[in-house]
């Protein structure tokens, strides 16, 4: 389920505060220690002895993290040695972009990232899509390379998309949406920190509505969505969702997109604003794909699997879709 058990709380509290270390430290040591922080306090929420998959995960984890916190910290050592070498700035500052991207699995180096979301629950799936980008994306404004960032963008967005082809997991499609996201993401900080702090809370709360409705339905693959007695309520939901996280107006999930974008034209970034379009409408067809087939086609279904929701937690569902649907009142009240 996607309840914390109360086991594991005192970990997800010293996972809240590495990362106010990291973000709020003067030193890039002190930032390094905040990493470090949150790397052994996830571990043990990932990890459980008696699922080899969730083992396995974080042994994944736990590695790459690894790598990239070595990278970092060689980085910042470099960094503090030739502080007075100006001509090493760009290359300090691609290295150290390099190792925070790799934390927070952003494309080139996504490949370890939806391998561990294929084998971790959809708590740790929220956690690691949304909290775990937290402390990477405020330390990469503090210190960018502006062309280089400009690239990982373009890469982040595209990879995205393209790689949600043919994928049957649910995990590592929202692993591979989580990765276009971050392109999205990349251009907001550019942009403004109000912005991407604004693009950073819609997109959570909709990964939040995504992975509470997966979880309390136990669903992992696209088929099961189309098997399980599922009410059309739920379906119309969850086709709501999903649009909404796919940027389709009038859905919540299109404001953030719509002044990304905005902004990219403004300053005659046409290229890269039609590329960000573009990927967003390969994403809206995966979607879009999962809903024709569980709305419109006749499906066998298990008669004899029913699932059972709490009304408490149908009130929840049809809370947070309502939300999802306010994106066009909210929209038109911004620019007029």
């Amino acid at each position: 389920m996607f309840f914390i058990n109360s086991n594991k709380m005192f970990f997800m509290f010293i996972l809240f505060f590495s990362t106010l270390i990291s973000i709020s430290s003067n030193t890039w040591l002190g930032c390094w220690v905040g990493l470090e922080i949150n790397l052994l306090s996830f571990i043990p929420l990932i990890s459980n002895s008696k699922n080899l998959l969730y083992t396995e995960a974080s042994l994944k984890y736990f590695l790459i993290q690894s790598i990239a916190s070595i990278n970092f910290l060689f980085s910042i050592l470099l960094k503090m040695i030739l502080l007075k070498n100006f001509e090493m700035n760009n290359f300090l500052a691609i290295m150290i972009n390099s190792s925070l991207l790799m934390k927070m699995g952003s494309a080139p180096f996504y490949f370890w990232f939806p391998n561990v979301m294929e084998g971790l629950s959809w708590t740790n799936c929220f956690l690691l899509m949304t909290w775990q980008k937290i402390s990477p994306m405020i330390l990469l404004s503090y210190y960018m390379n502006n062309n280089f960032i400009l690239i990982i963008m373009i890469l982040n967005v595209m990879i995205g998309a393209i790689s949600g082809f043919n994928q049957t997991s649910i995990r590592k499609l929202m692993a591979f949406s989580s990765i276009n996201n971050l392109g999205w993401l990349m251009a907001s900080m550019l942009i403004s920190e109000n912005i991407w702090m604004m693009y950073f809370l819609i997109y959570t709360l909709m990964n939040l509505i995504m992975c509470f409705m997966f979880s309390l339905l136990n669903i992992f693959y696209i088929n099961q969505i189309m098997n399980f007695n599922l009410i059309p309520l739920i379906k119309i939901s969850l086709m709501i969702n999903f649009f909404s996280l796919g940027g389709l107006p009038p859905f919540l999930g299109f404001f953030p997109k719509w002044i990304i974008i905005n902004f990219l034209i403004m300053n005659n970034s046409f290229l890269i604003s039609f590329m960000f379009i573009m990927s967003s409408l390969i994403m809206l067809f995966f979607y879009i794909r999962i809903v024709y087939l569980s709305l419109m086609l006749n499906f066998f279904k298990l008669k004899w699997f029913k699932i059972k929701i709490k009304n408490s937690f149908f009130l929840i569902i049809n809370f947070f879709s309502f939300i999802s649907l306010t994106g066009l009142i909210i929209s038109t009240f911004m620019f007029f």
